[in-house]
């Protein structure tokens, strides 16, 4: 069992480069046989006579579909020097041909039965592990069997040919090419500095150039029958099925995968306890300012009993009150960091690491390690509080009740992550209502001294430890003033916390309840209300999420405001929650609103400013106050604009760093004719930018605009018009209707062709081709629907292309957007991350893949697949409450999109192949197309680019 819930935090944490704790690989034994945790009953669990292990379980949600995953304990700790990268691509040869399935034909043979590529099909490949996926739009028993034939044929018949070999290499090497970014290069070192010589350093997942361009068919097979054995795999099957007969077709289809050896996953380490008193710098311009400070201690093998779960409770709770006091000090108006955070956890079952990492400003490292650390130490010398620990013991309680009340209603990849974390991690499954239990009864024995002494036994002291910094420029004095900076919060003095109890919410009372004055049915069965001071609501009941209602708000208003000569008005619309309500501050919020599922914040969209999230029935009540003080009464403090501020700099220097920030800087200005309102500007913009002025520019909104509120799920209708007529009913006339914004200047794509060059800052090896088209908006459903489409055939053809032919690209893709706002405007794009040598190749088969689409329809099978994807999304929109949010939510104000949506499978059953090619006629013309290249600063550009260049240096 991992020894702690707490993620370690390290640079890696966030880092595709981090695994969870492999079990040994010879190992098939099952985590429940030797604990006292009772498994939950719904999970059946079965061992081959060959080793091979399986879990099957059945569930409803959503109905009618099946998740099946393969679970290999192979990954890049079992390969040998030559083999580094051999785990990830031989996953990626699972795809390329079988003794059953030609190369080439398992990702179309799923398409055809409605399984997208990358979405429904897909894999992944870690240090410890390989997990195969695919996620089924229907239950029936031939897809089901079709599933089960092609993890089948991947545990033992890949057929691993040398001409597949060769292109495959071209696609991971990609792969390898996109990741090269400075966070992971400084992720790279931070892991050879924290663990200098430790085997998972030196074997990362994706391999380096020189063993990839060395492997072989052979090679690979060569790792492949050894690695992929029976005993090293896990098959899980959850959803609508019949588990008997499941069960069966395991047996049968997997039983006579003949045993071989299993061989223990090598050891991720050596690391070494001792280790300490180490000081490092590293620098790039696009990285912010952060000291880890860290110490590696033995690992703690501790088996998933209720004894050892209530120990990892208890530090739980004593990590989220740590936690908690560094969020309150970075939430001031003078904060002396950006963010800090401390936490213990497990470097697979090699080592544990304690590490406090705090994030500053540029320069301000040294108050941000002496007020860190002096919390740090001030926590585990003097304690915690009665009311610290309360607070986190009723978030605790509260996420227990949560999913004890929703586990009728658990999702089918939910339940099959548990199903992994049974084989992967140990942990053994339980049911959310004897876990509620537990906590219940643990809950009121909870102490401060439990808690303080459960983190005292497993968080490493962090005396002389090591220490690294990153950051745009080094700190004054280099690697002595970081010692000395840490040396000085070990000497100093610290005293106890205060006692701090938070104030009750003062927002219970908006006034006279509102009226209903309409109050009807609209197909779907959604219910809409209309008050007498204009605020709608829409309501759906649903039996797909029990105990959870979730919310959404919209406000008139938006992106729409912006204009050109104020293009940011809404920008800080988005820190609006960070200050607060009038009568209490963000810090004292979350205090008050401790074990309570609610929510509070803003973002400005298109039209609207919107808020959404999940409640719970007894929470919603509490939700709706939250939001309605927002727009009432919001605090405008200091904080939220001083938090907002030490983003700029960062945000500024990490634009061109890579190939996609330089794009995602420049395109607003490329696709709006560089208007103002879609364009970067300057870091200047908006330090200029205050909530003084935020408020001038939206009060008005606040207080008078249009609203409209849509609930789903478990939702008691009456009680709930009854809650939004205390809140929202109660509050001052609105306008009735959200505006149409006419007046404002359109959003105009340019008209004549154009290419423009962006250079970044990254490998000169790096490079993104981007071609745009303009279309339209999307007021005519049935030419939105073709546009869709066509980018599903396209996102098959250039996978075809540029993917699987040409080894160009890891994921081409391309993209219809159709702006529901901004009246004529839209585009469809084309996007690929390729080398820089290849953009005239990559060029050319973009283009050729273009006019084969205007040339002539698409045949039968491209169209199937690209068609029948989107026909099984639609099948299943409806069962979950997410898809339901989308209807209900503005079913008011923009009724279309429930006629929309009931007529969608008919309009997309009605587009042929020759719509496509007149819509590829109509809009995919070379006189209008944009061309945007993001390329290094070193690259010659009058090699990569024909005709006239547009230079736009970030």
């Amino acid at each position: 069992m991992k020894t702690s819930l707490v993620p370690i935090v390290l640079l890696l944490a966030a880092s595709p480069l981090a695994a969870s704790a492999p079990d040994r690989a010879d190992d098939t034994s099952w985590a429940f046989e030797s604990s006292d945790v009772p498994m939950d009953a719904g999970f059946r669990v079965g061992r081959l006579a060959n080793g091979m292990r399986y879990v099957v379980r059945h569930n409803g949600m959503p109905a009618g579909t099946v998740v099946v995953r393969m679970d290999m304990n192979v990954g890049s700790l079992d390969e040998a020097p030559g083999e580094r990268g051999f785990a990830h691509f031989l996953e990626h040869m699972a795809f390329n041909g079988s003794r059953n399935v030609p190369e080439g034909q398992m990702v179309p043979l799923l398409e055809r039965a409605g399984l997208a590529f990358g979405s429904d099909t897909n894999a992944s490949t870690n240090f410890s592990r390989t997990l195969y996926k695919l996620d089924l739009p229907r239950a029936d028993r031939a897809l089901l069997d079709t599933a089960l034939m092609l993890m089948r044929e991947t545990a033992s018949n890949l057929t691993i040919a040398q001409d597949a070999v060769a292109r495959e290499r071209g696609v991971v090497l990609a792969e390898m090419r996109d990741r090269d970014s400075p966070a992971f290069r400084s992720t790279l070192d931070g892991m050879d500095f924290f663990y200098p010589g430790a085997l998972y350093t030196q074997r990362l997942p994706i391999g380096t150039t020189e063993t990839l361009e060395a492997a072989t068919a052979a090679s690979l097979r060569a790792f492949y029958e050894r690695e992929y054995v029976p005993a090293h795999a896990t098959l899980v099957v959850v959803g609508d099925i019949d588990v008997d007969a499941v069960e069966a077709d395991i047996r049968r289809r997997f039983g006579d995968w003949q045993p071989r050896r299993a061989e223990a996953q090598p050891d991720a380490g050596p690391i070494d306890p001792a280790d300490s008193d180490r000081v490092r710098i590293y620098t790039a311009p696009s990285l912010s300012e952060k000291v880890t400070i860290q110490r590696n201690g033995a690992y703690i093998d501790e088996a998933d009993t209720l004894e050892n779960r209530e120990q990892a409770i208890l530090r739980a709770v004593g990590y989220a009150i740590v936690n908690r006091r560094l969020s309150r000090l970075a939430s001031g108006t003078k904060p002396p960091f950006r963010s800090a955070s401390f936490g213990t956890g497990d470097l697979f079952d090699t080592a544990r690491s304690t590490a406090l990492g705090i994030s500053t400003v540029d320069g301000a490292w040294q108050a941000g390690m002496n007020a860190a650390g002096l919390e740090y130490r001030r926590a585990l010398e003097h304690g915690f509080t009665e009311a610290e620990v309360a607070e986190q013991v009723a978030r605790l309680l509260t996420g227990a009740q949560n999913a004890a009340a929703s586990a009728e209603t658990r999702g089918n990849k939910g339940l099959a992550q548990l199903a992994l974390g049974l084989v992967d991690d140990r942990v053994v499954p339980s049911t959310p209502q004897s876990a509620l239990e537990r906590i219940e009864e643990l809950a009121p024995r909870i102490t401060p001294e439990d808690v303080l002494q459960a983190m005292l036994r497993e968080a490493v002291p962090l005396d002389r430890p090591m220490i690294r910094f990153t950051g745009r420029k080094a700190p004054e004095g280099g690697e002595g003033a970081l010692r000395s900076a840490w040396a000085s919060v070990q000497r100093s003095k610290i005293g106890r916390t205060g006692e701090a109890k938070p104030r009750p919410f003062a927002y219970t009372t908006f006034g006279t309840p509102g009226q209903v004055v309409s109050d009807k049915r609209s197909d779907l069965g959604i219910r809409q209300v209309r008050f007498a001071n204009g605020v709608m609501v829409n309501l759906r009941r649903t039996g797909l999420e029990k105990g959870r209602i979730r919310f959404s708000f919209a406000l008139d208003g938006g992106n729409r405001l912006n204009t050109r000569e104020n293009p940011r008005t809404t920008q800080l619309v988005s820190s609006l929650a960070g200050g607060g309500l009038g009568r209490h501050s963000a810090d004292e919020l979350r205090s008050i609103l401790a074990g309570r599922s609610v929510g509070m914040g803003l973002g400005s969209g298109d039209d609207s400013f919107d808020a959404g999230g999940v409640t719970t029935p007894r929470d919603l009540e509490l939700q709706l106050q939250l939001l309605a003080a927002l727009i009432t009464d919001p605090g405008y403090r200091p904080e939220g604009e001083v938090r907002y501020r030490q983003s700029i700099d960062n945000r500024f220097a990490q634009i061109g760093a890579t190939p996609k920030s330089a794009m995602q800087a420049e395109l607003g200005s490329i696709t709006s004719g560089g208007d103002p309102r879609f364009s970067l500007g300057s870091p200047d913009d908006y330090r200029s930018l205050s909530f003084t002025r935020l408020k001038a520019d939206i009060g008005d909104r606040l207080a008078h605009g249009a609203i409209e509120i849509g609930l789903v799920g478990d939702v008691d209708e009456e009680a709930a018009i009854a809650l939004v007529a205390r809140t929202f009913g109660a509050l001052p006339q609105r306008e009735a209707a959200f505006g149409t914004h006419d007046g404002q200047a359109p959003r105009v794509f340019p008209k004549t062709a154009a290419s423009h060059v962006i250079r970044h800052k990254g490998p000169a090896n790096q490079a993104i081709l981007r071609m745009l088209w303009p279309t339209r908006d999307d007021a005519d459903p049935l030419e939105e629907a073709r546009l869709e489409l066509l980018h599903e055939v396209m996102n098959i053809r250039l996978t075809e292309q540029l993917r699987e032919k040409l080894g160009k690209a890891y994921s081409p893709g391309s993209a219809s957007l159709t702006s529901h706002v901004w009246k004529g405007y839209g585009y469809f794009q084309v996007n690929a991350s390729i080398d820089a040598v290849d953009i005239p190749a990559t060029r050319n088969a973009i283009e050729e893949v273009v006019a084969d689409l205007r040339a002539g329809p698409v045949d039968a099978d491209t169209l199937q697949r690209a068609r029948e994807p989107v026909l099984q999304r639609l099948a299943n929109a409806l069962k979950s409450n997410g898809s339901w949010m989308s209807l209900v939510a503005r079913s008011q104000s923009e009724p279309e999109r429930i006629s929309r949506f009931e007529g969608a499978t008919d309009r997309l059953r009605s587009i042929s192949a020759v719509d496509l090619k007149d819509t590829a006629v109509r809009y995919l013309r070379a006189d209008g197309r944009l061309e945007v290249l993001s390329i290094g600063k070193s690259v010659d550009e009058a090699k990569t680019v024909a005709g006239k260049i547009a230079r736009r240096d970030p």
